[in-house]
């Protein structure tokens, strides 16, 4: 967490509020006030682990983190024989379930990325994996060994993640600590909202 006191924890609690704001005065819109960040990259990447690393790093920073992961594939959530998936299955549309530790809703049917978006709640940034066309800034992930190029062209890019050959259009962050990503992520979020204001 930041000093105490410091100008980015200020910046961080401006953040929050500014986000409770919008939600409130926008609520049943989309939650556009919401920073939306779309990690980029051929499959096998390394896109996913490089998430997990930058995740606690993001985390670390007091923010709180969504994530929306798109799949090309007709991907299985629920678990087959459980009392949600039977539901499922006799014709529901929707499906909640919901404990005292965590909540999940299915919903069997698709969705534009904005619809998913104006759904989720108590989140400082929307980390998004694999919707390379939509209008969201754009970080790549590279790997040369992979003999692939980027997924998207480099002057899409808010940053570019791993090891692209200079000069890049954009600031270019190493594969192995996600660290500084998270740092740079954090005071361009922070700029982004003082545009907002």
């Amino acid at each position: 967490m930041f000093g105490k006191g410091s100008a980015l924890e200020l910046g961080k609690a401006r953040l929050v509020m500014y986000h409770k704001a919008c939600l409130f005065l926008r609520r049943g819109e989309c939650a556009v006030c919401l920073p939306v960040l779309t990690f980029t990259a051929y499959s096998n990447t390394g896109k996913t682990t490089y998430l997990e690393k930058l995740i606690p790093c993001l985390k670390a920073k007091g923010l709180r983190i969504a994530v929306i992961k798109h799949d090309g594939h007709d991907f299985q959530a629920d678990t087959e024989g459980k009392d949600s998936w039977r539901f499922a299955k006799a014709g529901a549309e929707v499906v909640a379930v919901a404990s005292g530790e965590k909540t999940a809703i299915f919903q069997y049917y698709p969705m534009p990325l904005d619809d998913i978006i104006s759904h989720i709640r108590d989140a400082d940034v929307i980390l998004t994996e694999g919707y390379k066309y939509g209008s969201y800034p754009k970080i790549a992930v590279f790997r040369a060994d992979t003999g692939k190029g980027l997924s998207v062209p480099a002057e899409e890019c808010l940053a570019i993640v791993g090891d692209y050959p200079e000069p890049a259009p954009c600031p270019v962050f190493p594969l192995d600590d996600a660290c500084p990503l998270a740092e740079f992520l954090l005071k361009w979020i922070l700029e982004q909202h003082k545009k907002d204001v």
